[in-house]
């Protein structure tokens, strides 16, 4: 469990993963040095990461949510596999063993099933189906995360800890129209991807550019809706240790309203409209199965439209975000 220094920083992480660590110190009301040691501590000790990401869209690629039902002693070590591949990110098994959910980016342009890992799936020995659906809206998600509505910061401790100047400030959505990446952006936003903080020396001698030109281009990217910066944490930190994902039939007149309420609920970490016979899917966290009851039986139940609700609690997470560029 974090104290409020601990939950202040990794939301001021959320809001600007490159923000200052003096700034940090300022707003939260700690030195410099203090607000170093503590990332230090949570990078060492909790797994906790800055990941620079890029919006699918912004570079022509769709993504999916892919359910695979399996003979539970097959789950691990497909798990496994799914996690290595490239286009894949949040592995988990699910419903006791007997399904994995993941994330998968295809191209924008072509078929899903002419997707290299999705084509192979239905064939996999001791895989007995395969669904796949595409995410068509995001709710919350991507720059957002629970990070952002439960974190102890006030709006106006917020606002001080944004980007600035504001040409630099990024967009909370990917653009409309996908972007042709140079060979040193693919370069840039790799590193990126790896490790979101790191320093424009180490940058500019990975893309061969000049630390002021790095600056300037990752302003450009993250402007421009390309890249934007997430926080990996494990949400025990918080005392939560019940996951779940939620598929929700909704009346297709109250989807947008539904998906947004869902959005603002501090349980949720991911909300999107789907493809499928369930049109909404969520991942949350609660602090226990007593709670997830507490959540389903009242804010979920006071949805708007809600037909009917599956739930399936996550039993092992494989992988989290993807740290390759598209």
């Amino acid at each position: 469990m974090l104290d409020v220094v601990g939950r202040g920083l990794l939301q001021a992480l959320q809001i600007d993963g490159r923000v200052p660590f003096s700034l940090v110190g300022e707003v939260l009301g700690v030195s410099d040095q203090t607000v170093a040691r503590r990332y230090a501590r949570l990078r060492a000790e909790a797994r906790v990461r800055v990941l620079g990401a890029v919006w699918p869209q912004a570079v022509g690629r769709q993504l999916w949510v892919v359910r695979v039902r399996c003979v539970p002693e097959a789950a691990v070590g497909l798990a496994r596999a799914l996690a290595r591949q490239a286009e894949t990110s949040w592995v988990q098994i699910a419903s006791g063993g007997a399904e994995i959910f993941c994330m998968v980016e295809a191209r924008l342009d072509a078929p899903v099933e002419e997707s290299a890992l999705l084509s192979r799936l239905p064939r996999t020995p001791q895989v007995t189906d395969v669904s796949a659906h595409c995410v068509l809206h995001t709710f919350f998600g991507g720059s957002t995360s629970p990070l952002t509505k439960n974190g102890p910061l006030s709006p106006d401790q917020c606002a001080r800890l944004r980007p600035q100047p504001p040409e630099a400030e990024p967009m909370a959505s990917p653009r409309a129209s996908p972007m042709d990446l140079s060979a040193e952006d693919k370069a840039l936003l790799e590193a990126l991807a790896l490790d979101g903080r790191a320093g424009f020396r180490s940058l500019a001698s990975t893309t061969g550019w000049s630390q002021t030109h790095v600056r300037r281009r990752l302003a450009e990217l993250r402007a421009g809706g390309i890249v934007y910066f997430d926080v990996d944490f494990d949400a025990v930190l918080f005392g939560l240790r019940t996951s779940a994902t939620l598929w929700l039939n909704v009346a297709p007149g109250d989807l947008a309203a539904a998906g947004e309420a869902l959005a603002a609920h501090p349980q949720v970490s991911f909300a999107a409209a789907t493809t499928g016979a369930s049109n909404l899917y969520a991942s949350v966290q609660c602090s226990g199965s007593a709670a997830l009851y507490a959540y389903l039986t009242g804010p979920v139940a006071a949805l708007p439209g809600v037909r009917s609700v599956e739930t399936a609690p996550s039993m092992r997470l494989f992988k989290q975000a993807s740290p390759v560029v598209g």
